[in-house]
């Protein structure tokens, strides 16, 4: 059967990383990939997760904490645009839910430029053969506009640098998320 979104991110993570190195959550949400990235990192890597809303850390730092990973997480009380200000060192991966936070406040929601922000913060730090994985649920207000934006920041990436993936269910209701996967070759040339 065909991987749902979330579980194909999963996969696409799960291929890169290695314990010991760095990793983004830039939506920590509820706290599901902050946990499978802090597993694959182990306890000599590192995880740095976002989000702007108190509740998602909370439900985070309890999911961790019963797990025993929080020592090599880093939750952090800000939106992802911002995580060029904490993360300075290459990353393997990262990781983007877009859209609001399940079973919280749907007006607080992911927004178009920040997202654009995000992405452009994060590409120079990205390791070679490091991926960035991209959920965008866009069935809300705005939603649109911000897989748009996405799709667009995706489809402009020099091919001589990145391979970029579009996965996504065609033929199902309720607008299915899509995913996009920045993948950098060996040899990269930064965008700037």
């Amino acid at each position: 059967m065909l991987p749902t979104a979330m579980h194909y991110s999963h996969t696409l993570l799960k291929e890169v990383v290695q314990p010991g190195q760095t990793v983004v959550d830039a939506t920590m949400g509820n706290g599901f990939d902050t946990e499978l990235l802090a597993a694959l990192v182990g306890d000599k890597g590192q995880v740095f997760a976002f989000d702007v809303q108190e509740q998602a850390l909370e439900v985070t730092k309890n999911r961790l904490a019963v797990k025993h990973l929080l020592a090599q997480a880093t939750l952090i009380h800000r939106r992802h645009e911002h995580l060029g200000d904490y993360v300075t060192e290459p990353v393997q991966a990262a990781i983007f839910n877009l859209g609001y936070l399940p079973r919280g406040n749907k007006d607080i929601i992911t927004m178009p430029e920040t997202t654009q922000q995000a992405l452009n913060a994060l590409l120079p730090l990205l390791a070679p053969k490091g991926r960035i994985v991209i959920v965008c649920y866009y069935g809300h207000q705005g939603g649109e506009a911000e897989l748009d934006t996405v799709h667009r920041f995706c489809a402009g990436l020099p091919q001589e640098s990145y391979n970029v993936l579009s996965y996504q269910f065609i033929n199902q209701r309720n607008q299915p998320p899509i995913l996009y996967c920045i993948e950098r070759k060996k040899t990269a040339l930064t965008l700037m």
